[in-house]
């Protein structure tokens, strides 16, 4: 019985009067009285709700993660050859690998407590900037995942998606050479048209063809990926007098400006992770479009009698996802670390990004949270691995088993033992192979 919302106690009493059957119903009036906040808290925690999942997801993640520590630390494997001898020396080894690890991660994501003692020559802002940065193009490429989701539609192209863009924006960023606000301008656009025309042959594929998308995606995936090293390799897209696969830079006028300063990494990408998920959270809620494509989303049968063209709807969602993910390799050649094409420019975000729109539920607000959230654990990694030794790879498990205990909510419920969803099991992000 919900405590907000109080139901009516019925009561039926059966009589039989003058020899018939009739039935006296009586209501009591709801209680004006509510449970203790704490109360309140303790059955919101216990009904095990999206929020409540997702916290205990991350709390399992992080124990995980701890465990992997400890195995990774070399004190501690050496106090634990002599464990029945002195039994302390291997907890307090493990402590120790743990709490140094996670505070490392902390102070590399967050805040670097050296700042305000003056022992470190990080800036104060130094590491949030970092993960602002990192959180970018994660933000663009899970709004490219969720958007297809919304369609029913699973897009996990977003590596070739990005590779396109950024071949683009890269190519118009080194070989023209504009002015400042256009250049920049210009090679956006450049980025766009190349991530939306990777993403709209998928979304055709799957129109015309009934190709499945996780298939012409993955294949597309490999068709940007080795187009980009041949072009690394091709005189006039190669950097002259090198022998490395790396192209000419980005020129200084189509670079994402610094945020708060060149010392600090945030760039205007940040931004245009921000707006992208506004015109996102409009388009799926306040357009017309938006409703065409949820509608095909959650039941393409019924919005063919309707009279919606789900083919239509797929080339149009696949564009824009597309689209998006072009600017997130937009965000990583305009505004990276280095500003000229690589063979490793995608930098795994396009696969990260599936496990971003996961976590987010798919939402424009839950990706944005979800790309802080894995930006932070990008930034903090690198500070991890070089204060304690502890490989990155672990900061990549703890990603992923956050991922996989939201995707199987039963196994939060069961470790936690916590009630079962009233509403019905988890929704449903896209179809099957038979959608």
């Amino acid at each position: 019985m919900s405590a907000h919302n109080p139901a009516r106690v019925r009561r039926a009493q059966r009589q039989r009067r003058g020899g018939a059957l009739t039935t006296e119903v009586t209501e009591s009036a709801p209680s004006s009285e509510r449970p203790p906040p704490l109360r309140r808290l303790v059955e919101g925690v216990r009904d095990g709700g999206t929020f409540v999942i997702t916290v205990l997801a991350f709390v399992c993640a992080i124990v995980v993660g701890a465990v992997l520590i400890v195995i990774a630390d070399e004190p501690t494997r050496t106090a634990a050859s002599y464990f029945f001898a002195y039994p302390w020396d291997t907890f307090a080894a493990g402590w120790h690998a743990v709490s140094s690890g996670y505070i490392a991660l902390f102070q590399g994501s967050v805040l670097d407590f050296g700042s305000f003692a003056g022992d470190s020559n990080v800036p104060i802002l130094g590491p949030i900037s970092d993960t602002l940065f990192n959180a970018a193009p994660l933000i663009l490429g899970g709004l490219s995942v969720g958007v297809a989701f919304r369609a029913g539609l699973f897009n996990i192209g977003g590596q070739g998606q990005l590779i396109a863009g950024a071949i683009c924006a890269g190519y118009v960023g080194f070989i023209w050479h504009l002015p400042p606000v256009l250049h920049l301008l210009v090679a956006l656009v450049a980025g766009i048209i190349g991530g939306a025309v990777w993403g709209g042959l998928a979304g055709w594929l799957k129109a015309q063809t009934g190709a499945h998308e996780v298939i012409s995606t993955i294949m597309l995936n490999y068709i940007a990926l080795y187009l980009l090293y041949y072009l690394l390799s091709v005189p006039g897209f190669q950097a002259p007098a090198s022998n490395q696969a790396i192209s000419l830079p980005v020129d200084e006028n189509a670079r994402l400006p610094h945020l708060l300063g060149s010392g600090l990494s945030v760039n205007a990408g940040l931004i245009v992770a921000l707006l992208a998920a506004l015109g996102c959270w409009w388009l799926l809620t306040r357009s017309t479009l938006g409703f065409r494509l949820r509608a095909v989303g959650a039941n393409q049968f019924a919005a063919r009698t309707a009279g919606m063209s789900v083919p239509g709807s797929y080339i149009t969602v696949m564009v824009i996802a597309g689209a998006l993910s072009g600017l997130a390799g937009c965000a990583q050649i305009l505004g990276g670390n280095n500003v000229a094409l690589t063979g490793d420019v995608d930098a795994n975000i396009g696969f990260d990004a599936i496990t971003v729109a996961l976590l987010g539920r798919a939402s424009p607000g839950g990706t944005v949270l979800a790309g802080i959230l894995f930006g932070a654990l990008r930034a903090g990694a690198v500070r991890m691995q070089a204060e304690t030794g502890t490989p990155t790879e672990i900061v990549q498990v703890v990603q992923s088993v956050i991922v996989l205990f939201i995707a199987a909510p039963a196994l939060i419920r069961a470790i936690f033992r916590l009630r079962a969803s009233r509403g019905g099991g988890v929704t449903q992000l896209a179809k099957g192979w038979n959608g």
